[in-house]
């Protein structure tokens, strides 16, 4: 056909320099020196017409063989002027040739090392696991917590199992309290309590509405606890309370605890029943109001406190008006459990909460022996 035949004659009339130039103008000249087409595009245009210089691209980007004679090893291709193109690089060459940080000597400094080599790289993420940032692995870990708990002063609670589902102790001058049915042992956990901190030298006040001083130390002597001598030491006040005398004048009570405490030295303080007092408001809103004064007072007067509560009739996690579990620090529930064979009513103790502390969610079974309160740790209710 003609157009073929202009075409053809076209091709064999570019020789020597002249077919040379076309080819590098064009771009066309392959590696094997097979003639391509010449388009009409001015110089300075690849094939789409977009401006690149001469701009050569290689295979793999072009879909053709390499034009412009490099290896296809080489890392980088070169513009008209000889320099690295950095666009063409593939990532591994370019993040090898990144500027560093000033002071950073290899990758390792940069953080994103070898991925494994452990505690080469400057930022720490380089091991997977030993991290200043606590992203690692459990053994070295930024954050000290055996250093943050040892903050704040620990002390135990005096039963054997409770302690154990208490990690690291209750921390000192907390506000407690312990809710439960009646014949639970919320009076002897308080004695027990109290017990602990007597007998390792300590001081503290027992305040009572439900019983008189007598029944408080003959009880506590019955389970082999001395406090009659503590308190003829003056190491223990057994203050007993009538409710409705208490409620008349909580304010001159709680204006005269500090004075007490500090005369006695008292590291723990128990008011055995908190529930008593909260009867003797019949408005609700009058009720919250004194007893959140009253739970206020207890926490400034800078004591551990324990306060037991009865249950409330509806559920057992919850106390008689539901105030207390939310003033309170901790909040120990004790409560009966009968099986669906009714063969034996056991006794389970849950901690519920205790702030800044970390502890056991787990419900275990205790006994009310004639030597206390003895949890159950490994034991299971069922």
């Amino acid at each position: 056909m003609a157009d073929d035949d202009w075409f053809e004659r076209a091709l064999r009339e570019l020789d020597g320099e002249e077919r040379e130039t076309a080819d590098e103008d064009a771009g066309n000249e392959s590696d094997d020196g097979e003639d391509r087409p010449t388009t009409d595009e001015p110089d300075g245009f690849d094939d789409a017409g977009e401006e690149f210089g001469d701009l050569d691209r290689d295979d793999e980007e072009s879909g053709g063989p390499d034009v412009d004679g490099d290896s296809d090893d080489e890392s980088s291709r070169r513009d008209d002027t000889g320099a690295d193109d950095p666009f063409v690089e593939d990532f591994a060459t370019a993040f090898e040739n990144a500027p560093r940080p000033s002071g950073a000597e290899s990758d390792d400094e940069l953080g994103f090392g070898a991925f494994g080599e452990a505690g080469d790289d400057g930022f720490e993420f380089g091991a997977f696991g030993d991290d200043e940032f606590g992203f690692g692995g459990p053994g070295d870990s930024a954050f000290d917590e055996e250093a943050f708990e040892s903050e704040i002063e620990r002390i135990e609670i005096g039963i054997n199992g409770l302690d154990e589902m208490v990690l690291g102790g209750v921390p000192e001058r907390s506000l407690m309290t312990v809710i439960g049915s009646a014949g639970t042992g919320k009076t002897t956990f308080g004695l027990q309590f109290l017990e602990e901190a007597l007998a390792n030298g300590e001081n503290a006040v027992y305040i009572t509405l439900e019983e008189s001083e007598e029944a408080i130390l003959s009880t506590a002597e019955e389970k082999g606890w001395p406090f009659r001598r503590y308190a003829e030491a003056d190491r223990l006040a057994v203050v007993a309370l009538d409710p409705i005398e208490m409620a008349n004048s909580l304010a001159s009570i709680r204006s005269d605890l500090p004075r007490l405490v500090e005369e006695f030295g008292a590291s723990r303080l128990v008011l055995d029943s908190v529930s008593l007092l909260e009867m003797m408001y019949d408005a609700p809103s009058k009720r919250r109001n004194e007893v959140f004064d009253f739970t206020r007072s207890l926490k400034e007067v800078g004591v551990t406190t324990m306060l037991t509560s009865e249950a409330s009739e509806d559920s057992p996690y919850a106390s008689r008006y539901g105030i207390v579990e939310y003033l309170t620090d901790a909040v120990f529930v004790l409560q009966y459990v009968r099986p669906s064979d009714f063969r034996e009513t056991r006794l389970e103790v849950e901690i519920q909460k205790i702030r800044d502390a970390n502890h056991s969610r787990e419900t275990k079974p205790y006994e009310i022996t004639d030597e206390g309160i003895s949890v159950y740790r490994q034991a299971n209710i069922f």
